[in-house]
């Protein structure tokens, strides 16, 4: 009865089930502060849709939730526009790599499995780092913690010490840094070849590599990257759909009245719980998800089904 016919996905699937969905990676966001693209595609392989339509329509439904935060970071002058712009060109360049790599990957039939083990690497590194620093984080006294606290040791990095002897160097005026433009592209290229491939905006690793790599304050790093986000993850959206037609607008507007929502309740929630405390979660929830994703890799399909009806109860 609730049920809603995708088009590019070529199935009927629940309207609120979808929403659902949309609800809970909002509600995530908010709590954790993250854009959630890396859960939702996931998210959406185990309800049936197609790997390269969720994907695709991730990037969709990141351009349409980011661009409110991008814009209010812009008119609070929290943008380098200057480093946004080189760390775009990457991604441009990336993205139109990584959308002809999807091309050729599901014209050989290896997509999905490649999608999969990209996932399980990169869900694996993150959430195992993420628990244990986590771990660490709680078995210590309560310290003040932020990003701020580690940003001036880090900056002076080895990696920052080598990249401002790299060729290009640029002056960035509004980060109070100078540095050689080659990594924030080389950077911008690897968001962009994962915004395309697994239909994320790439914040996880740009934020950290901006503060910790590149030495830029917090804010800005944080504000320059949602303006990167929206712009990267608009170009593989455009270029997906005309390439691959694999953007379902409806299924991306359908998640995004979900996430709007959630990210609500999120942000609330976030107010009871400490630092260490939301990071050991977020980190949990993303071995979990890596764990499923490589139980549909090293397991038959029939042991799959039998692995959860034993785990349900035989139903």
């Amino acid at each position: 009865m609730f049920n809603v016919y995708l088009p590019i996905a070529d199935m009927s699937i629940n309207f609120f089930l979808v929403i659902g969905i949309g609800g809970l990676v909002g509600f995530l966001s908010g709590l954790f502060g993250v854009g959630g693209g890396f859960l939702l595609t996931p998210l959406m392989m185990m309800i049936g849709i197609p790997p390269a339509v969720a994907a695709a329509s991730d990037s969709n439904q990141i351009v349409a939730s980011s661009s409110s935060a991008a814009f209010g970071h812009w008119r609070l002058g929290n943008v380098d526009m200057k480093m946004g712009l080189i760390i775009l060109a990457g991604g441009v360049v990336g993205g139109t790599v990584g959308v002809h790599l999807v091309h050729y990957l599901r014209a050989m039939g290896n997509f999905e499995f490649v999608m999969k083990m990209v996932y399980v690497l990169m869900l694996g590194t993150i959430g195992g780092s993420m628990f244990v620093e986590s771990l660490k984080a709680i078995r210590k006294a309560p310290q003040t913690e932020s990003f701020e606290m580690d940003q001036g040791d880090m900056s002076q990095s080895g990696l920052s010490r080598l990249f401002s002897r790299l060729p290009l160097q640029m002056h960035f005026t509004k980060s109070h840094l100078r540095t050689s433009a080659i990594f924030p592209f080389l950077i911008g290229f690897l968001v962009g070849v994962l915004a395309a491939i697994l239909g994320v905006g790439g914040g996880f690793i740009m934020v950290p590599a901006m503060i910790y790599v590149i030495g830029m304050p917090t804010i800005t790093a944080i504000g320059t990257d949602l303006f990167q986000i929206v712009m990267t993850s608009a170009n593989v959206t455009l270029q997906q759909a005309i390439t691959n037609h694999t953007v379902d607008i409806g299924l991306a507007l359908t998640l995004l009245m979900g996430s709007v929502v959630g990210a609500q309740f999120g942000v609330r929630a976030s107010k009871y719980l400490r630092g260490e405390q939301i990071r050991i979660l977020l980190s949990i929830i993303v071995l979990a998800m890596m764990l499923k994703l490589l139980l549909d890799l090293v397991l038959p399909p029939d042991n799959v089904v039998s692995f959860a009806a034993g785990v349900s109860g035989g139903h």
